[in-house]
C-alpha cells in the first residue's frame, strides 16, 4: 500500500532549474520514484549530463534548455514534452538566482532580475503548464520556496521578498485549482549549500549563525529535499495543497538553541 501511495510510474515531470542544486535532487529523486523527468535549465552541457542521468535509470526525458524569464522558451518545453509524452503531471519551479547587498543600496536592476526569476517567472511556468493539468483534471505543482518566506535575512532583500511572494502565489493556485484537481503545494529549504548559495554560507560568519541557529546543528544535504518532494507529487498527498512545507533542521520552530 505505501510503495503503491509514493509510486510515480507513468508520470511526466518537468523541473526547470533542475540541472543544478536542490533542482537537481528533486529531478533525480523524481525518477528513483518512477517518473519520467525533464530536468532543464539554460545551460545546454548542464541539461545533457542529467538528461543522461536520468535515462541510465531506465526513464525517458527530453533534453531542452529553458529559461524561466523567457515565456517563450518555456512554452516550447511544454509543447516538446507533450510531443514526447502526451502529458506533464508534475511541475517543480526550482530556477532561482539571489543578491547580496545593502537593502538602501541595491539597485532596480538587481531587484527586478531577482523578482523576474524567482517570482514571475514561477508563475510564467504555472501559467504555461497549469492549463493542461486542469484540461487533464490531474496534476502537481511544487514550487520552491525559502526559509525566506517566513523571515528576513540580511541584504538579499530581493530574495526574501521573491520568496514570499512564492508562499501567497502558491497559496492562491491553490485555491484557484483545488476543484479542478491539480494541487499546488511549496517547499521552504532551509540551509543547504548549493552553488546558488555556496560563497555565502560555506566558511564565513553567516553560515555560522545559520549553523548556530539549526537545532540539529549542521546544513541540509540536496538528497533530503527529494524525499518531500515525492510526496507532494504522489498519490500519498492527494488531499495536500495550499501547504508550505519546512525542511529545515528545526530552524523555524527554534527561537533560543543554547
Amino acid at each position: 500500500m505505501a510503495k503503491s501511495l509514493f509510486d510515480l510510474s507513468g508520470r511526466v515531470a518537468v523541473v526547470t532549474g533542475g540541472t543544478t542544486g536542490l533542482g537537481y535532487a528533486i529531478a533525480i529523486g523524481l525518477a528513483e520514484a518512477g517518473a519520467d523527468v525533464v530536468a532543464s535549465s539554460r545551460r545546454a552541457e548542464q541539461v545533457e549530463m542529467v538528461a543522461g542521468e536520468i535515462e541510465a535509470m531506465g526513464r525517458r526525458t527530453v533534453r531542452l534548455t529553458s529559461d524561466v524569464t523567457d515565456r517563450g522558451s518555456l512554452e516550447a518545453l511544454r509543447n516538446a514534452v507533450v510531443a514526447e509524452f502526451g502529458k506533464v503531471n508534475i511541475l517543480v519551479n526550482a530556477a532561482g538566482v539571489t543578491h547580496k547587498a545593502p537593502t538602501l543600496e541595491e539597485t532596480e536592476a538587481e531587484w527586478a532580475r531577482v523578482l523576474d526569476t524567482n517570482l514571475t517567472g514561477t508563475l510564467r511556468a504555472c501559467q504555461v503548464f497549469a492549463p493542461g493539468m486542469v484540461k487533464a483534471r490531474y496534476g502537481r505543482i511544487i514550487n520552491i520556496a525559502s526559509l525566506s518566506t517566513f523571515v528576513g535575512f540580511k541584504e538579499v532583500a530581493a530574495y526574501c521578498a521573491s520568496k514570499a511572494g512564492i508562499g501567497s502565489l502558491t497559496q492562491v493556485l491553490a485555491i484557484e485549482l483545488a476543484t479542478h484537481g491539480v494541487n499546488v503545494n511549496a517547499i521552504a529549504p532551509g540551509v543547504f549549500p548549493t552553488p546558488l548559495n555556496r560563497a555565502i554560507v560555506e566558511g564565513t560568519a553567516r553560515g555560522a549563525e545559520l549553523k548556530m541557529r539549526t537545532p540539529m546543528g549542521r546544513f541540509g544535504e540536496a538528497k533530503e529535499v527529494a524525499g518531500t518532494a515525492v510526496y507532494l507529487a504522489s498519490e500519498a498527498a492527494g488531499f495536500v495543497t495550499g501547504e508550505i512545507i519546512a525542511v529545515d533542521g528545526g530552524f523555524l520552530a527554534s527561537a533560543v538553541n543554547q
